[in-house]
């Protein structure tokens, strides 16, 4: 039985990857700031502060596997990111690839982001040869994350996925749906026209099954590299806004002009929310550009079966 070491346990996305690596049959040590119960033979948990070096490399001594969700926004950090954040992924950085590789990891998985990408020009899916030019704090966290594992790996053999992921959704998760329709100022609901546009989300079990197929994959030759974890289709902004309606109780949702909010958000339409710190900060010159991310690469290796009309 091997034993992964899972980063940021007990956030929203590692709890249901520790949930889901019990059920296939490994042992999981997790560590978190934050308490988890999971009542499992096969489960040990270490509740420490990700830069408590001394506490989490000893806990790593007794896995072959690192699952990296840590440092992450949805599961760990909250969605205002400060250069105190930047801070704190690049100490954990310093120390938690290294560990990894001293150790014989087999495997070594990291949560990056969409965000490592340079905001396209055209209505061309991103793929994962895309330029690289991050504008938020978040995305240069995440891009100097993927940096420091590639270094420490660079003369090993241990197999690396970078997994690029859109914003995390359930069924009960909709904080980073409601942004893309909900006015951070006023509070109000809205949607460009009839909201014949879309934004690339991935279901959080889309994401968990990546891992999973990862994990259980045996061809592994060619399996190291940076994969594009998102839903396969973008969600249409009324979509989106139909099942906001249903589960948030919304009565009222305004049409609003795409141009002249475009205008207006060079003047803070959207209040003090910056699109540098902020990771849920919707640019309204953007809003209605439909970028997509390809996924096809990350298809080859899991289904990609949930999205928004089947999540729980």
């Amino acid at each position: 039985m091997e034993t992964v070491f899972v980063t940021g346990a007990a956030g929203l996305i590692g709890s249901a990857v520790c949930d889901m690596l019990l059920k296939k049959g490994f042992a999981v040590i997790g560590t978190d700031s934050r308490p988890l119960k999971i009542y499992d033979h096969n489960f040990r948990f270490v509740q420490c502060e990700i830069t408590d070096k001394d506490t989490v490399t000893a806990a790593m001594r007794d896995a072959t596997i690192l699952v990296h969700l840590a440092c992450s926004v949805d599961n760990d950090f909250t969605a205002i990111l400060s250069s105190a954040d930047e801070k704190i992924a690049t100490q954990v950085d310093k120390y938690l690839y290294k560990t990894a590789v001293q150790y014989e990891y087999t495997r070594i998985l990291m949560l990056s982001s969409h965000q490592v990408y340079m905001v396209p020009k055209t209505r061309e899916p991103v793929r994962e040869s895309f330029d690289l030019k991050p504008v938020t704090i978040y995305g240069k966290i995440k891009l100097d994350s993927e940096n420091a594992l590639k270094n420490a790996v660079k003369k090993t053999k241990n197999i690396t996925v970078i997994m690029r992921t859109t914003p995390i959704y359930t069924k009960t998760f909709l904080d980073n749906l409601r942004s893309k329709v909900q006015d951070p100022k006023d509070g109000s609901y809205f949607v460009y026209g009839y909201g014949d546009y879309g934004y690339s989300f991935c279901c959080l079990y889309n994401l968990v099954d990546f891992i999973s197929a990862v994990l259980a994959a045996e061809d592994t030759a060619k399996l190291s590299g940076e994969y594009n974890v998102t839903d396969t289709k973008p969600i249409m902004a009324k979509d989106l806004m139909e099942v906001l309606k249903t589960e948030l109780n919304i009565s009222i949702v305004q049409s609003r002009n795409y141009s002249s909010d475009n205008i207006k958000g060079q003047f803070s339409l959207f209040g003090t929310r910056n699109l540098r710190t902020d990771y849920r900060f919707s640019d309204p010159s953007i809003a209605c550009s439909n970028i997509s991310y390809d996924n096809t690469k990350a298809q080859r290796i899991s289904a990609f079966r949930w999205k928004l009309s089947n999540t729980k």
